[in-house]
């Protein structure tokens, strides 16, 4: 027997998780998300078993050949819901850093609309904002984030507190966009993309958010590699503004989609 599809897609992309991945599957099969949400995970060419664990579960797996990186399997995930007819997505890691209990929450918020009747475009689940858990951020992260809140807030004029969440809400409106070529960073979506879709007029929200420091495996921002990533990010963000503001790429892409 086929099960309904539901409205809301779950994306989690994975590399080498399979330490982790069938608790954060023990959470979202139970009723509560299990009635209301898919769950997609992208394999992005994992050495261990994390694909056949979640096939063994009974949920949809895309298992890339080659190791693609982050943004791919986030990307190859949105254009997955974008042809299977989902109208919203909400994408978490599978490390378990990012408590299934939001789940709700942002889908609550992604279908709130606003005093205008305008449903939000992304909701991002915030580390830092009042009613959130507490979570512990090393010198170079805190510094990472404040430099990002700064480019966002002096490109676009609003506050973000979480720029460089994982745990994100999206419409349709706004993964379609995503799933376009040359619309996503399919290396490292972070505060680029944040910073690029406020440009664009996207309704972007934040809400408190639960999340806890991951306990088996290897961070992708581990050793040296968060230093690298800070410069990239930063430049990354440039790019963006100016390519936004001066070129005018894509620039009223927002106002010809009417949400739903």
């Amino acid at each position: 027997m086929l099960r309904k599809q539901k409205k809301l897609l779950i994306i989690i992309p994975a590399y080498n998780e399979a330490k982790n991945i069938s608790a954060v599957l023990d959470q979202l099969e139970q009723p509560e998300i299990a009635d209301i949400a898919d769950v997609l995970v992208m394999d992005d060419a994992s050495l261990d078993n994390t694909r056949q664990i979640v096939q063994d579960r009974g949920h949809t797996v895309v298992t890339h050949i080659f190791n693609l990186g982050y943004g791919s399997g986030l990307q190859l995930g949105y254009k997955y819901a974008v042809k299977k007819g989902y109208q919203y997505v909400i994408q978490m890691d599978a490390d378990g850093q990012h408590d299934v209990c939001n789940v709700a929450k942002l889908y609550e918020k992604l279908r709130m609309p606003d005093s205008e009747g305008c449903c939000p475009d992304i909701v991002l689940g915030s580390r830092f904002l009042e009613g959130s858990a507490p979570f512990p951020v090393g010198v170079m992260k805190k510094f990472a984030m404040w430099l990002f809140r700064t480019l966002i807030r002096v490109g676009t004029g609003r506050r973000i507190m979480d720029p460089t969440t994982g745990l994100q809400g999206l419409s349709r409106r706004a993964f379609q966009y995503y799933a376009t070529y040359s619309r996503f960073d399919d290396r490292y979506p972070d505060a680029n993309m944040i910073l690029q879709m406020l440009l664009l007029g996207f309704r972007v929200e934040e809400i408190p958010a639960v999340m806890h420091m991951r306990t088996e495996g290897v961070s992708m921002h581990s050793g040296l590699k968060p230093l690298f990533y800070m410069f990239r990010m930063m430049f990354s963000m440039i790019a963006v503004w100016l390519r936004i503001k001066l070129y005018k790429v894509d620039v009223g892409v927002a106002d010809d989609k009417k949400a739903a």
